[in-house]
């Protein structure tokens, strides 16, 4: 009885780390990226410095979403056509990342010595229309990683697994 509790937490441990694992390295690459078009865009040298930073909010950011998914945010429309939960989680999950983000960085200003409205980060260059594009940004970039996720949520994990990692044809067709 203890084994099979202790077998079912591995398990699961082993789920939710790869869970957390793929979100990190989707969040890591899309980070990466915009840290690397800072860096040329405003001529700054320290790329690998920035890079730094993109892992370090990959992975809390990656841990945000895994707790939201979790708590079951924006899983209201699960049961309808595709379209709808993917835009709706992309939608909700960039505001929550956004969100995320300004409260991080806000909390690390205040706990470098800077006051509160020194602190909050200017998102997008600090207009209201930057920060707007960033967030559409967001919104964006989260689309295929939700159109993935609900795919494989319908097909099932091993399914997609074959259809994406196992050479065509050497899987099972799928059953009408």
């Amino acid at each position: 009885m203890l084994n099979d509790k202790i077998t079912r937490i591995k398990e699961s441990s082993v789920a939710e780390g790869k869970k957390l694992f793929w979100i990190f390295a989707y969040l890591w690459l899309l980070l990466g990226l915009f840290s690397v078009h800072k860096s040329i865009v405003l001529n700054q040298p320290n790329l690998i410095y920035h890079q730094g930073f993109a892992v370090i909010n990959a992975a809390l950011l990656a841990k945000v979403i895994l707790v939201a998914e979790m708590l079951h945010v924006a899983d209201n429309l699960n049961n309808r056509p595709l379209i709808y939960p993917i835009i709706f989680k992309s939608a909700i999950y960039s505001i929550i990342l956004v969100s995320f983000y300004i409260i991080e960085e806000t909390l690390i200003g205040m706990w470098l010595g800077k006051t509160a409205m020194e602190s909050v980060p200017d998102v997008g260059g600090g207009s209201l229309k930057g920060s707007l594009v960033v967030g559409l940004m967001m919104f964006v970039v989260l689309i295929p990683f939700f159109a993935l996720k609900e795919l494989s949520r319908d097909l099932g994990d091993d399914r997609f697994y074959e259809l994406f990692f196992v050479r065509r044809g050497t899987h099972s067709p799928p059953q009408s």
